[in-house]
């Protein structure tokens, strides 16, 4: 990928956890409810035999919340490196929405964290998340987005997102190929290309409903 005014190739990807990667599963501390969203694991292999770096950042505030331990997260975290990687590098966020860190997204940290771990500049990384925290987080760290959004995005965070591809595959290839690095990655519209990934029985999260991360 090397659209104009772009200097750094893309050398690693960076993937929100919840929502993006796997179900979002509501402060879940119990790696046996890990479930890869749809496309994931052919997203991930493609970057990899491309040549891409792979790391996950994410915010875990059920930690703060007195919901899940420390422990959980890194036994939820250890199941997804089962099922889709190694990957490169983890990045996470304990701390509640009000507890100031810069780590949490929309703040920068966890992508420079992660960055420096894999031993790359933060413009040679593309986040690819769920909601406009992660974009936010990619922009203000001075790297580059793909948002993948699912029925708990918000309209006005499709709108604002620089890049938007429909699922993680198509997301992937625009990482790898270039062209078309455009808004839309897929001339679609985004909200009707990403059906709900839910578990049976379990409705799907509305927008309005969307817990804090």
């Amino acid at each position: 990928m090397n659209p104009v005014g772009r200097v750094q190739p893309v050398r690693a990807v960076l993937f929100d956890r919840d929502g993006t990667l796997v179900e979002d599963v509501p402060y879940n501390g119990d790696p046996e409810r890990v479930r890869p969203v749809e496309g994931a694991r052919e997203a991930v292999e493609l970057l990899r035999a491309g040549g891409i770096g792979t790391g996950v950042v994410t915010n875990q505030s059920g930690v703060a919340r007195g919901l899940i331990s420390t422990a959980d997260v890194r036994r939820v975290d250890e199941r997804v490196d089962e099922l889709l990687g190694p990957f490169d590098a983890w990045a996470v966020c304990p701390h509640g929405p009000g507890d100031g860190c810069r780590c949490r997204k929309p703040e920068p940290g966890l992508i420079l964290r992660a960055a420096r771990r894999m031993g790359t500049p933060p413009d040679a990384v593309v986040v690819i998340g769920d909601i406009g925290a992660d974009m936010e987080a990619a922009r203000r760290a001075g790297a580059h987005g793909i948002l993948v959004p699912t029925p708990v995005t918000r309209p006005r965070e499709t709108a604002a997102a620089d890049h938007v591809a429909p699922d993680l595959l198509t997301a992937a290839r625009a990482v790898l190929t270039g062209p078309p690095w455009g808004r839309d990655l897929t001339g679609e519209h985004p909200a009707e290309a990403a059906p709900a990934t839910t578990a049976p029985g379990r409705p799907a999260p509305g927008r309005a409903g969307r817990r804090p991360r």
